[in-house]
């Protein structure tokens, strides 16, 4: 069995990612990208599937583990024998990614083992591993490992396992890097100046951060782990750092998340601005242009890392999933979909980017121009919506909300940048979408529901008033707010998407509460003027983070455990933008993406 989600922390060089367990097993890990082929695998079976463990040899008293700096990890073992710590990093590759582990001895003798079981192509392929020249190597297919580490290790039936003894003061390497089988084998390099230098990177990246509020070191953690899924050669930003990690335990919402989703663009846009991050948003601005460039018709949800278009979704039925829950899912069908809300994504995005000033794109306006009169045409159709659902398309209502979005921001631009395009009759239609959303998008209570006619909630609309949609002390914005409140969040306010059944979602089963929506309640409460309790909920959040600081998709409030893709960009993304709204040198004004404007300041 894998550990509890909330048990991994993430190591990473910004190009791809590792998840270890409190055990000190390396149970995920993709090579040479996040959405490669996983070398380790047992986060969706077990040992067979491949892993690296290193850790006492007997039973362990206590586990305590800290980011040294970045995403360089120590954890700490104490035994009747003494105490040991495991430093677990990756260096930022020049060529090829390495992983590293240091063992230290910190008091007495410590016994230890090595398990080692490499699984190529998600735990379905067994190397052929032999010693060449004191260097372990695994070799399959494309793919090849090698080992280096003074400690002797032995083949045991498919297995490469290791004893050695960790006294006080001694501190003992392993470096695995991956490299293309047909290409020469790397040659082994310093693992304590890699270290070393890998922690100084990380603390001058931090060092940069140019958020200051009451929750400071939250935010600048969750910046790590949104740099830590950045991939650096595109600027690109996956989702999560894993695939079909389960929304519901044993259930089938269990996708592949490796993948950058066009939806998390003005976020995370704004998140990197605001903390000071200009390079990472332009570098972000820049690969949302290159993913979405070509045919308007052929826009896509999400792209690959590199902007790659085809993301075919497969099964892997040799895996048995994270506890069960299957199947196991690489590529994601719903990049077919149609989702009208990426189109305001995308020109709120660009938009948000201008205002801050970055490099101006001289073709970045012709594509939008074009991404707009595709829009005129379609934003009557319906979709499968934000959620991505797989039953019938439908007229959601948050999707009619983003198409007026892409509309305000087409004049916007025009009318602040002195850009050309038709803004008359952006304005028109603009006025059309607006009034129908009002008109079918809500029920008799005066609430925004989820598709045209239903009398489903949606935590989506949320954002009507964070997209300047309609004012936050509107009735219609009030009443949704408190609808959603009340009746789509469990005991402690925390948010679910809305309430699945199959003929809506072509699933059904139940999910987590969703971490996003629930930084948007609280965002909301403070945006109409009740920042005590945005507060109070903002604190219930960030105290779900696990003992390293990171949060998955989903949260069971009943199991008291997280569920979903680990660590989520997109929870950590809307982690700093509700510190940022609420931070109190700042007064307490939440700022909303279409206005600096200031909101009320009272508990009611």
């Amino acid at each position: 069995m894998p550990a509890r989600i909330e048990d991994y922390a993430l190591l990473g060089d910004t190009e791809t990612a590792a998840l270890v367990a409190k055990d000190g097993s390396i149970d995920w890990l993709a090579l040479p990208r996040f959405d490669s082929g996983a070398c380790f695998a047992a986060l969706l079976g077990d040992e067979r599937n491949g892993r690296w463990k290193v850790a006492p040899a007997g039973p362990i008293k206590r586990v305590t583990r800290k980011y040294r700096s970045g995403l360089v990890l120590e954890t700490e073992f104490e035994t009747d024998d003494g105490v040991v710590a495991l430093i677990d990093g990756m260096p930022l590759r020049d060529e090829r990614p390495n992983l590293i582990r240091i063992v230290e001895g910190r008091r007495g003798t410590v016994p230890m083992q090595l398990e080692l079981t490499v699984r190529f192509d998600y735990g379905s392929i067994v190397p052929w591993v032999r010693s060449i020249d004191g260097r372990w190597h695994a070799v399959a297919g494309p793919d090849a490992l090698v080992l280096t580490t003074p400690v002797a290790l032995r083949g045991q039936n498919q297995h490469t396992v290791a004893e050695f003894t960790v006294g006080e003061g001694d501190r003992v390497p392993f470096e695995l890097q991956w490299h293309p089988s047909h290409h020469p084998v790397p040659a082994a390099i310093d693992p304590f100046r890699a270290l070393r230098e890998t922690e100084r990177h990380w603390d001058d990246w931090v060092g940069h951060c140019g958020y200051g509020g009451r929750w400071n070191d939250v935010v600048k953690h969750s910046l790590v782990v949104l740099k830590g899924l950045t991939y650096h050669p595109t600027g690109g930003i996956v989702a999560a750092a894993t695939t079909s990690l389960p929304e519901s335990i044993g259930g089938q919402r269990n996708w592949d998340y490796r993948c950058c989703w066009l939806r998390d663009a003005t976020f995370t846009l704004l998140a990197l601005l605001e903390a000071g991050y200009t390079e990472e948003a332009q570098r972000w601005r820049d690969w949302l242009l290159r993913a979405v460039a070509g045919d308007p018709a052929s826009l896509q949800i999400m792209y690959g890392p590199a902007g790659e278009r085809r993301l075919t979704e497969l099964e892997l039925p040799w895996l048995p999933g994270y506890e069960g829950s299957r199947p196991v899912r690489i590529g994601n069908g719903a990049t077919n979909q149609l989702q009208l809300d990426v189109w305001g994504e995308v020109m709120d995005a660009l938009w948000a980017g201008r205002r801050a000033g970055l490099t101006a794109s001289e073709d970045a306006w012709d594509l939008q121009l074009k991404l707009m009169e595709h829009l005129e045409g379609n934003w009557q159709e319906p979709d499968e919506g934000i959620w991505e659902v797989r039953g019938p398309r439908r007229h959601f209502t948050h999707s009619k909300v983003m198409a007026w979005v892409a509309f305000d921001r087409a004049v916007r631009s025009v009318e602040a940048f002195g850009l050309e395009g038709p803004v008359d009759r952006w304005k028109a239609l603009g006025a059309e979408v607006h009034a129908e959303v009002c008109a079918k998008g809500i029920d008799d209570r005066g609430v925004f529901v989820q598709s045209y006619g239903s009398t489903d909630l949606d935590a989506s609309l949320l954002l009507l008033p964070l997209t300047g949609f309609l004012p936050p002390d509107d009735p219609r914005v009030r009443a949704t707010v408190d609808a959603i409140a009340t009746e789509l969040t469990d005991e402690s306010g925390f948010v679910w998407r809305y309430h699945p059944r199959p003929e809506v979602d072509g699933l059904g089963d139940k999910e987590g509460a969703f971490l996003l929506c629930t930084f948007w309640l609280a965002d909301c409460l403070a945006l109409t003027g009740r920042r005590k309790e945005a507060k109070a909920l903002f604190e219930r959040l960030i105290a779900l983070r696990n003992d390293v600081g990171l949060l998955s998709e989903q949260y069971d409030p009943v199991a008291g455990r997280m569920l979903g893709n680990f660590p989520q960009a997109f929870s950590h993304v809307a982690l700093v933008d509700t510190a940022t709204h609420l931070n109190d040198t700042e007064g307490g004004a939440v700022r909303r993406r279409t206005s600096d404007q200031g909101v009320p300041d009272s508990d009611g």
